[in-house]
Parts: structure tokens; C-alpha cells; sequence
């Protein structure tokens, strides 16, 4: 008998170590050529700290309440934590609004929490991603107070300003602002600055090389002490052709076409990867892939050294109040796997904190179908090609919020929009009802623990009101229940993690113009895994001309998984084919 080689005995002590053995194993003797990367292999668990746990009593999520839930989060089978931000901030918006990088928000804790949660993840073989706001800073934040203080004044470059003298700014639209302007007049030097989102949330100035080097040396702060990567966030947006041209009547519709990806970004990411992110071991994301496939190719293809992936948002727009097409959904998510089954890598998700609830928006939240249409919409993102991220409480089913006043709300977006409509003469609860499908608060009630007083998040009055079905949909209920959304879950992640042919493999698509139901297929190294969903609550069939007499149900949400292609209302069936 031949001895292993030396690497060979490297490698297998490797992934016992790291706990990745049974999925590396398939793929020791490839056939298929692939790029194996830690962050292709990953599941990504996005966490909102607000609304996770808190320790202390005083209504907020905060770091020891996330340390208290390690081993929750662990049991899940993730490999990453995105954190949303927890830096110093006023919470304009809930803490991408920065007035100190390198510190810890009050609310969340100290920067000793921060090190016993990092240290607690990476003894749990949890990596941790953090959020990278720099597309705009605080106006509390001691740059802007230097900025606005003078027009001599050295961190005057470091932000955007149009000197009152020449005249009101060429139009920009904000996302957030009361008016959608995006130039608010400051008189102290009189002068307009830039906030393309909030008032309280003044864009950066990236032309400026000092302020580019400030961000690097922030990024070096935290990947010394550990952290796994970052996810730049709105940073698509963060170049801009400071001469502002005027931009056509209406162009405000279509914000990326005429924000995104301008200037010298890519010029950026390139002198960002060369002096930080090339020097650690950690993954980077960009929020938003630009305009065209182009645009995303550029952000991600490894011989750009640029970022890692990117963070595309065509598929997570579909859902609508009205409904959704399920043929624009595959189409969607099927070229962009086209343009990438090469070349790229991109991350797939149907939900995150800018959104309402995954099952509300792309499942069917009503008692009957809430579990079976959460663990189908499960289904589907642990098995596309491209790295999952998957939002906290989404494994539960948490649905909306079912709020219905205005004073239900925290979002800043969601408020100066009702301001808005208000200022307007519009039909206020026209508007409300739209925002009780689509307002981001709906993602951001607190998380259901169990069926105790605020679900188990806190003893305090919660910052935000939880959702009233929490004594029914709990995470306390659902572990002693073996067919509960949170369990189907864990199942889903340790299916992905024992398949490689769900990381790498071909994707292809099937039964293409069915409305009803989405079936593809996943092949590596001989391998072939056949996926079919049923995406409303009828029984619908998939024609496939698929034998599957002989196929073996890997997994599925219904207790007689189909064997014939028709399917269930909501039913989510994975089969290996022999």
C-alpha cells in the first residue's frame, strides 16, 4: 500500500480541525477543477445586535447579549457572523450613522465586550464580518465638526461642500431626507454639504487621498485584532464626479445607474485591497454590484484584486406588496448565475435588515403556511450556487410586524417618508399600508427567544415593540420540536456543508416557464442533486422528464416527500440522482 503524501496527511489534519472533513471529502479527487475558498464554503448569519439579545436590562440588544447566545448561534452550523455596525454613533440610523470608528457604541457594550465576543466566535470556529460604513461618516463625527467649523479648516477636503456664492447645487436625490435633496445648507460657512442618505449621514469624500488612507488605518484596527472580513456598505456609491454635473429631469428613479460606480471607485477598491486586504486573511463584500454584470465582474474577479464578492440586489427587489412573479424571480437569479458560472463569486440572499421578513415577502406568513413556506424559501438559498447569507430570526419564521401606526415605528427612512406623504397632502394610510409590507422595522423587532415577557430579548421595555406572535413562533418551542423551521435549518446548512456540488457545482435550470414551481439541477465530480420548489399554496407539478423512482431524498419539508414531481402547496424536496 502506498503512503500518503505529506500534504495529503496536511490537509486531512486540517479539515478534522476545522470540522469541514465530511464536505472536503468529496471533493479530494476532483474532476472538476474549482477554486476552493473559505468564504465560497461559508454560510453567513446576519446579525442585527439592536435586536438579538439584551443583557442589561435596558431594552437594547448589546455584545454580552450576543456572547449569552454563542452556542445558539453556533448549534446553527454557520461559519459567519456578519455584525451590523456597533461603533460609536447617535443612531440616526441605528449605527450606520459613525461618530467613532474605533470605538464601541454605549448601548452595545465596551470595546473588552467586543474582544470576549471575538475570542468567544473563534473558539466556536465562528468567523466574524464586520460592517464598513465610509460612504458617509456622522455629522457628529469629529471629522464633520472640523469640516463644517471653516472653509481653511485641513478636514474641510475630507467631506463634500458647494459654496453658497455660486449658487444652489446641481439637484442630488437622498434616499432618506425629508425633500429627497440630498444638499443640506449649513450657514455656519455658508455652504451646502452632500448626504446622499440622512441629514445626520454626510458622504465622505474619497477623492481626497488623506481620507482614503484614514479608512485603511481604521481597517488594519480591526483585522489586528482578529476580525474576518469586512462588508463595505452603500460603497458603490462612495465615488462621485465632484464637478456634479446636472443629471437629466427623472434620472432619480434609477439611483445606482446614476450614483453607482462612478469615478475612480474601482481605483479605490484597488489601492484598498493593495494596503489592507491583501494583507490578511479575511473575505470582503461590497454591497451592491453596480449596474451590469460588468460592473460586477470588475468589483469581483480575482485577477482585479479588488473584493471577494459582491452583494447583488436585483433578486432581494422583486417582492412587492402586489405579489411577485416566480418567472421574473428564476429569471433573475438564473443569468446571474450564468454570468458568473466561471468567472466571480456572489453572494445569494432574499432578505437582511434593509428589508421586511424574508416569509412575508417571498413566502406566505398565515398560520397554514408560515413554517412550510419558511423552510421552501430555506431551501432554495442553501442550495444556489454562490455564498448564502441568511438573516437572524429568518431561521424561526419571524414574520412582519403587523405594525399599523406611524408611532410603531423607529426608521428614519420609514418616518421622513411619512413626513413626507404628510407635507404632500398623500393618503397617509395608503401609506401606512405599504409600509406594513416593506418598512424595514419589519426585519428588526426583537428576537423571539421564547414565550416569556418580550420574548425572552429583555427585561427592559424593548426599543422597538416585538412582534406580537412571538409566544407562537419562539426559538424555546421550536427546539423541542424536530420539524420546526429552526431545526429544518440546521438540517438545510449541514446538507450544503456535505455537498460540495451545492457550493461549486453546475446550475441549471429546469422546466423554465413554469409560474408555480422552481426546479434545477447541481452536478459535480459525477454528482447530480435535483432541487424542485413549489413557490405557492397549490399543488403544483415540475415536468423535468426526470426519473425519480430511483432518486434518494436528501432532504424535504413535507413528512412523504414527492416522488414524482408533483408537489405539495409550499413543498421543497433535494434528491440525489443515481
Amino acid at each position: 500500500m502506498n503512503k500518503p503524501s505529506i500534504p495529503f496527511i496536511i490537509a486531512m489534519t486540517f479539515f478534522m480541525l476545522t470540522g469541514t472533513f465530511g464536505r472536503a471529502q468529496n471533493s479530494l479527487n476532483n474532476k472538476d477543477s474549482v477554486d476552493r475558498k473559505w468564504w465560497k464554503e461559508a454560510v453567513v448569519y446576519q446579525l442585527y445586535p439592536r435586536s438579538f439579545k439584551d443583557d442589561n436590562g435596558d431594552g437594547i440588544g448589546d455584545l454580552k447579549g450576543i456572547i449569552s447566545k454563542l452556542d445558539y448561534i453556533k448549534s446553527l452550523g454557520v461559519d459567519v457572523v456578519w455584525l451590523n455596525p456597533i461603533y460609536s454613533s447617535p443612531n440616526d440610523d441605528n449605527g450606520y450613522d459613525v461618530s467613532d470608528y474605533r470605538d464601541i457604541m454605549k448601548d452595545f457594550g465596551t470595546m473588552a465586550d467586543f474582544d470576549t465576543l471575538l475570542k468567544g466566535m473563534h473558539a466556536r470556529g465562528i468567523k466574524l464580518v464586520m460592517d464598513l460604513v465610509v460612504n458617509h461618516s456622522s455629522d457628529e463625527h469629529e471629522w464633520f465638526k472640523q469640516s463644517r467649523s471653516s472653509r481653511n479648516n485641513p478636514y474641510r477636503e475630507y467631506y463634500h461642500w458647494w459654496n453658497a456664492e455660486k449658487g444652489k447645487p446641481p439637484y442630488r436625490y437622498s434616499l432618506f431626507d425629508v425633500n429627497h435633496d440630498a444638499w443640506r445648507y449649513d450657514s455656519l460657512t455658508n455652504a451646502y454639504y452632500l448626504h446622499y442618505f440622512s441629514r445626520k449621514q454626510p458622504d465622505l469624500n474619497w477623492e481626497n487621498s488623506k481620507l482614503r488612507q484614514e479608512v485603511y488605518d481604521i481597517m488594519k484596527f480591526w483585522a489586528d485584532k482578529g476580525i474576518d472580513g469586512f462588508r463595505l456598505d452603500a460603497f458603490q456609491f462612495a465615488a462621485k464626479d465632484t464637478t456634479f454635473p446636472a443629471f437629466p429631469q427623472g434620472f432619480e428613479k434609477n439611483f445606482t445607474q446614476y450614483y453607482g460606480m462612478q469615478g475612480n471607485l474601482h481605483g479605490y477598491l484597488q489601492e484598498m485591497n493593495n494596503q489592507v486586504l491583501s494583507k490578511y486573511n479575511v473575505m470582503s463584500v461590497a454591497e451592491g454590484a453596480g449596474n451590469t454584470f460588468e460592473d460586477a465582474h470588475n468589483l469581483v474577479d480575482a485577477d482585479r484584486n479588488e473584493l471577494n464578492m459582491a452583494y447583488a440586489f436585483e433578486g432581494v427587489d422583486i417582492a412587492k406588496p402586489e405579489g411577485y412573479s416566480l418567472l421574473h424571480l428564476k429569471s433573475v437569479f438564473s443569468k446571474w448565475d450564468s454570468a458568473f458560472a466561471a468567472k466571480g463569486w456572489l453572494s445569494v440572499f432574499l432578505a437582511n435588515h434593509d428589508q421586511a421578513r424574508l416569509v412575508s415577502r417571498f413566502g406566505n406568513d398565515s398560520p397554514q403556511f408560515r413554517a412550510l413556506s419558511s423552510k421552501m424559501l430555506t431551501t432554495f438559498l442553501m442550495t444556489m450556487r454562490g455564498t448564502p447569507y441568511y438573516y437572524n430570526g429568518d431561521e424561526l419564521g419571524m414574520t412582519n410586524a403587523g405594525f399599523t401606526k406611524i408611532e410603531d415605528y423607529r426608521d428614519v427612512q420609514t418616518l421622513n417618508e411619512y413626513q413626507r406623504q404628510k407635507n404632500l397632502g398623500a393618503d397617509l394610510q395608503k401609506y401606512l399600508q405599504r409600509i406594513s409590507f416593506e418598512s424595514r422595522d419589519n426585519g428588526r423587532t426583537p428576537f423571539q427567544w421564547n414565550s416569556t415577557g418580550n420574548a425572552g430579548f429583555t427585561k427592559g421595555k424593548p426599543w422597538i415593540t416585538v412582534n406580537a406572535n412571538y409566544k407562537t413562533i419562539n426559538a424555546a418551542a421550536q427546539e423541542k420540536d424536530p420539524a420546526s423551521t429552526l431545526n429544518y435549518f440546521r438540517r438545510a446548512v449541514k446538507l450544503r456543508k456535505d455537498n460540495l456540488v451545492l457550493v461549486y457545482g453546475k446550475y441549471s435550470l429546469l422546466d423554465k416557464q413554469n409560474p408555480d414551481t422552481y426546479a434545477f439541477t447541481r452536478e459535480l465530480n459525477g454528482k447530480k442533486l435535483l432541487v424542485l420548489l413549489n413557490f405557492k399554496d397549490k399543488t403544483a407539478t415540475a415536468q423535468t422528464d426526470i426519473n425519480l423512482s430511483n432518486a434518494a431524498v436528501l432532504l424535504g419539508n413535507y413528512d412523504r416527500p414527492s416522488k414524482d414531481g408533483t408537489l405539495k402547496p409550499y413543498e421543497a424536496v433535494v434528491y440525489e440522482l443515481k
